[in-house]
C-alpha cells in the first residue's frame, strides 16, 4: 500500500453527500415537472384540435405538485410521532438524555458526541488516496491490473440498506420525559376495594381472603401513586408473596387484575433469571417487561405493578457445591429492585449488551407480587407442628395434618427459609397469604359461574354451529370428581372436557338436524352417550 501523505489525505464530509443527495432529489424534481409539462403540453394540443373543454387541463396541471404534496405530509407525519421518542446513538446505543446532543446523519440515523469525535480521530488515521491507488482494487489501476481479491479486511456497508428508522427497532426507543404533566390518577377516581374485588369475583370463584389481601394492596399504590406524600410522611410500598397450590388461580388472579387496572402491569417469569453474566435472562428484564408494557415511557414505567411469577424456582439448592446461578444468586440480585433502586434497565431485550439502550428506572414506587406453588413446602410445614408436641397425652399423631387441604394457610417465615428462600429476600416481602385447594363444589363453579366459564366457551363454539350444548348437574359433578383425582387444579377441567368432546365435536358438523346435546353423568363415567335431539322436535338418540 502507498505510504501516508497527509497533502493527498481526504477526510470525509458527510456535508458532501448531503449536498449530493439535494442535487439528484431536484434534478428529480425537475425531470418530473418536465414531464408534467410535456403531458400538458400535448393535452393543450388535443384540447384545441377537439374544442374540448378546459377542466382536464386543470385536473392535469395539479399532477406536478401532488407528489410533492403527499411526499411532504408523509414526511411531517412521521416527524410528529418520532417526536415523542429520544433519539438513539447509531454506534453506543446510548439515548439522548444519557449521551447529550446527537448529530444528524442521512437517512434518520443519529450519533453522538463521543462516537462522532472517536469515529473522526479513527477515520483520519487512514489514507484514502493510497488505498484508491491500492493494485488491489477490484477495479483496477490505470494500467487496468488488480488482483480479484479487493481490500484486504476492509469492507464497505451501505445505509441505506438498514432496515428500520435510523437503524434503530421502534421497540428500543424511549420517549422523551415532559417538563410539566399533570397527575397521573386523579385520587377521588381511585376505585375502592370492593369494588377491585367485585370485578374479580366476576372472573375468580373462591379465594376471598387473597382478593381483599390484593384488592387493598392495589388500593394503597394507588394512593401512592397519586400522593406521593402526605404531611411529608412517605408511604412505603408493600410488596407481597402469594403462596397456593398448583391450578389454584394465582397467575389467573393478576391477569384478571391487569385487564382491570389504568396502570401498567407486567407479568414476569423468575424460571429463566439467572445471576449477571450467565446464560439467560437479567434480573432487570423484570423490570424491561414493564417499561414495554408502558410503551417505552420511564415515568409510567415508575409507578406500575409487577407480577412475578415461579417464584420459588429460585429457592436456594441444597447440597450442591457449585456456584447457585439460578438459585440464591438470584435472590441476592433481586434485593435492590424489591427494595427500591435505580437500575439500568435494556430497552426492548432479556439481557444487556453493546446493541441494546439502556434506561434508568427507579423501582421506588414499583409494586412487586410474587408468586409460586412453593412444592414440599406443606411437609416442612407440617414437620414443625407435629414437633411441638410429639410425647405425651396431649401429642398430635403423625398423620393429623395428612388430610388437610388447606395447610399451606399455616406458613411462617422459618418454613419459608427452610424452603430455600433467604431472609433478606423475604424481609423485603412483608405480606404474606396463602390460596386455598380448590373443593368439588368450587371446581363446579368455576364449570359455569366466570364470565369466561369453561362451559360457556364451548357453548360459544356449539352456536357457530347453529347447535346448543347441554350438561346436567350429575355431568359437572362428575367431571369435578375426576380433576380431584388428577391433583392440578382448574387446569385439570379444560383437559377432561376436551376427552368427552373430541367426538361430539367430529361428528356435528356432519348432520345439519341435530339441534341440541346434552351431557350427562353417565357420558362422563363412561356408561352412556350424550343426549342428541334431533331440530322440530325429534326424538331424543
Amino acid at each position: 500500500m502507498a505510504n501516508k501523505n497527509d497533502d493527498e489525505m481526504k477526510i470525509y464530509d458527510f456535508r458532501e453527500d448531503i449536498e449530493k443527495k439535494d442535487e439528484k432529489k431536484e434534478g428529480f424534481a425537475g425531470n418530473n415537472e418536465g414531464d408534467a409539462g410535456k403531458e400538458l403540453g400535448a393535452q393543450r394540443a388535443e384540447n384545441s384540435e377537439e374544442g374540448g373543454s378546459g377542466d382536464d387541463l386543470k385536473e392535469l396541471a395539479g399532477k406536478a405538485s401532488d407528489g410533492h404534496g403527499d411526499a411532504s405530509a408523509t414526511s411531517r407525519a412521521g416527524k410528529g410521532e418520532n417526536e415523542d421518542y429520544e433519539d438513539v446513538c447509531f454506534i453506543c446505543r446510548r439515548p439522548e438524555s444519557k449521551a447529550g446532543r446527537m448529530f444528524k446523519l442521512p437517512n434518520h440515523i443519529c450519533v453522538c458526541d463521543d462516537c462522532m469525535h472517536k469515529t473522526m480521530d479513527t477515520v483520519s488515521q487512514y489514507d484514502y488516496q493510497g488505498m484508491l491507488n491500492y493494485p488491489g482494487n477490484p477495479q483496477g489501476n490505470d494500467q487496468g491490473q488488480g488482483f480479484p481479491h479487493g481490500f484486504p479486511k476492509i469492507s464497505f456497508v451501505n445505509l441505506a440498506d438498514l432496515q428500520g428508522d435510523g437503524g434503530i427497532p421502534n421497540k428500543q426507543k424511549l420517549k422523551k420525559k415532559k417538563a410539566s404533566q399533570a397527575p397521573a390518577i386523579d385520587i377521588k377516581n381511585i376505585p375502592a376495594p370492593h369494588k377491585i374485588k367485585a370485578s374479580l369475583d366476576e372472573y375468580v370463584v373462591g379465594q376471598e381472603h387473597a382478593k381483599k389481601v390484593i384488592s387493598v394492596a392495589v388500593y394503597n399504590h394507588y394512593k401512592r401513586v397519586a400522593t406521593n406524600t402526605m404531611d411529608e410522611i412517605e408511604i412505603e410500598k408493600s410488596n407481597m408473596l402469594m403462596i397456593g397450590p398448583t391450578g389454584c388461580g394465582k397467575t389467573y388472579l393478576v391477569r384478571t387484575l391487569a385487564k382491570l387496572l389504568d396502570v401498567p402491569l407486567a407479568i414476569a417469569d423468575a424460571t429463566s433469571l439467572t445471576e449477571a453474566g450467565y446464560i439467560g435472562d437479567d434480573i432487570e428484564s423484570v423490570v424491561s417487561k414493564l417499561l414495554a408494557a408502558a410503551d417505552n415511557d420511564v415515568e409510567k414505567a415508575e409507578r406500575g405493578i409487577i407480577f412475578i411469577d415461579e417464584i420459588d424456582k429460585i429457592a436456594k439448592k441444597k447440597e450442591t457445591r457449585s456456584r447457585d446461578v439460578s438459585g440464591e444468586s438470584v435472590q441476592q440480585g433481586m434485593l435492590k429492585l424489591l427494595e427500591g433502586a435505580e437500575v439500568e434497565v435494556p430497552v426492548g431485550a432479556n439481557s444487556k449488551n453493546a446493541m441494546v439502550p439502556l434506561a434508568t428506572v427507579n423501582t421506588r414506587n414499583i409494586l412487586f407480587i410474587c408468586g409460586g406453588a412453593f412444592p414440599d413446602l406443606d411437609g416442612i410445614i407440617k414437620e414443625r407442628l407435629t414437633k411441638t408436641a410429639s410425647i405425651g397425652f396431649g401429642a398430635d399423631l403423625k398423620d393429623k395434618y395428612d388430610n388437610d387441604k388447606n395447610l399451606l394457610s399455616k406458613v411462617t417465615v422459618e418454613d419459608l427459609r427452610n424452603f430455600g428462600m433467604i431472609p433478606e429476600f423475604l424481609g423485603r416481602l412483608p405480606v404474606i397469604y396463602s390460596l386455598e385447594s380448590l373443593t368439588k363444589d368450587m371446581l363446579v363453579k368455576i364449570l359455569k359461574e366466570p364470565k369466561n366459564a369453561i362451559l360457556k366457551q364451548y357453548q360459544k363454539l356449539l352456536e357457530l354451529d347453529e347447535v346448543r350444548l347441554e350438561f346436567t348437574d350429575g355431568a359437572l359433578e362428575a367431571i369435578a370428581e375426576k380433576a380431584m383425582q388428577r391433583d392440578t387444579g382448574a387446569r385439570a377441567l379444560r383437559s377432561i372436557i376436551e376427552d368427552f368432546m373430541l367426538d361430539i365435536m367430529y361428528e356435528i358438523p356432519k348432520d345439519d338436524n341435530i339441534g341440541t346435546v346434552t351431557i350427562t353423568r353417565e357420558y362422563i363415567e363412561g356408561t352412556g352417550g350424550p343426549v342428541i335431539e334431533i331440530r322440530g322436535g325429534g326424538s331424543p338418540e
